[in-house]
């Protein structure tokens, strides 16, 4: 309702008096300032509850219909260290009927008598929910994982939340959480059926008070303890990969005598606060 008295009397163009004009004028400025003033004090009172307190890039859902150049990128030509026996290798990557596979088989590579195959996103992700849909297949002395990485490659701490399936035992994947460097917070957790016969659900979900871990819906590892919840935006990561010197914990690696795979079905990040993307995401669910 506008409060302004009607004129009574006009110019010759329809204009009020110029008296009554200035006063007019005066109170819209008045009512504009007062607007202002309470949008600016409604910015610090008001703050919503999934406020990224760490900058992310935007929600996606990758199906794999075909492969985004744009947002992934194949690591080829190198590897991570001496512990692994493979080289990655974009002849380890590849599409088909909407799955992406990446590959581990025998096959000389620089030094390395086997290739293997990794991708990563080039963009950076914050809170949210991180959801893989993927199948692995079996061999002692393989790593088959999904997880989140950020670190000195980029000149950032090393910060790191993983999905890990040592392929000796396919009844179990490994949850973990690396925060500068330093890990410690493993866990082994059950996957019903096995992580080699079916495709399955792997999440994590990444607040800032909290990291939750899921496989297929199911709650399987919480941290709350603020030291070691991770607190820099990190890239998406899948890889397949062996190892002859870490027997401890993958197992004994022996030739697998064939080409192995993961396979991802599907890949997808829903930021905190940001409605679900696909009907069997977990974000439609757990916030």
């Amino acid at each position: 309702m506008n409060s302004d008295p009607k004129p009574t009397s006009t110019t010759a163009f329809g204009a009020p008096p110029l008296a009554q004009r200035t006063a007019q004028a005066s109170r819209r400025r008045l009512r504009s300032l007062s607007a202002l003033l309470l949008a600016a004090l409604g910015s610090f009172l008001v703050t919503p509850s999934y406020a990224q307190d760490i900058p992310t890039s935007p929600s996606f859902v990758d199906d794999f219909k075909s492969f985004d150049r744009a947002r992934w990128y194949v690591s080829d030509g190198w590897n991570n260290g001496s512990h692994q026996n493979c080289t990655w290798s974009k002849r380890q990557v590849s599409l088909s009927d909407g799955v992406l596979s990446l590959g581990f088989e025998k096959q000389q590579l620089k030094n390395r008598e086997f290739a293997c195959g990794e991708v990563q996103t080039k963009q950076r992700f914050g809170y949210g929910t991180y959801e893989a849909r993927m199948k692995t297949d079996t061999g002692s002395g393989l790593n088959a994982a999904f997880f989140s990485y950020i670190g000195p490659s980029d000149k950032q701490p090393w910060d790191e939340i993983d999905f890990e399936v040592l392929t000796k035992n396919t009844s179990k994947v490994q949850v973990n959480a690396y925060i500068a460097g330093k890990g410690k917070n493993e866990k082994l957790v059950d996957v019903p059926g096995g992580t080699e016969s079916a495709f399955n659900d792997y999440a994590f979900v990444w607040h800032k008070d909290s990291l939750r871990w899921y496989v297929n819906g199911q709650l399987v590892n919480t941290i709350t303890d603020p030291a070691k919840l991770p607190t820099h935006a990190q890239k998406i990561f899948f890889s397949f990969w062996g190892s002859d010197t870490m027997t401890g914990w993958m197992g004994a690696f022996t030739d697998p005598g064939r080409k192995l795979s993961l396979q991802i079905d599907r890949v997808a990040f829903t930021a905190q606060g940001e409605p679900c993307q696909f009907p069997e995401s977990l974000a439609c669910s757990v916030k």
